[in-house]
């Protein structure tokens, strides 16, 4: 007899019913139902685009030519 029948898990749940008792069991469950609900909204939140940030400061680029260095200052500022 290598099977579990119905008796089997009615006294499993009897066990476990015992151990931690109903209020414990309820409380678990609304604690998977919360983390579940806080994945999902996780997951909504990713797939909304982030903004662009933009740069407190000018972009600076150094260049260096023969032996001589030249300072390039440009701005990058998008209106919108």
């Amino acid at each position: 007899m290598g099977g579990t029948s119905i008796w089997h898990w009615i006294v499993v749940g009897l066990i476990v019913v015992l151990l931690f008792g109903r209020g414990k069991i309820s409380d678990m469950m609304g604690d998977v139902a919360k983390g579940i609900k806080a994945f999902k909204k996780g997951m909504s939140e990713d797939e909304t685009p982030a903004k662009p940030v933009q740069p407190s400061e000018p972009v600076r680029t150094i260049d260096h030519q023969n032996g001589t260095t030249t300072t390039t200052v440009t701005t990058d500022h998008k209106v919108g």
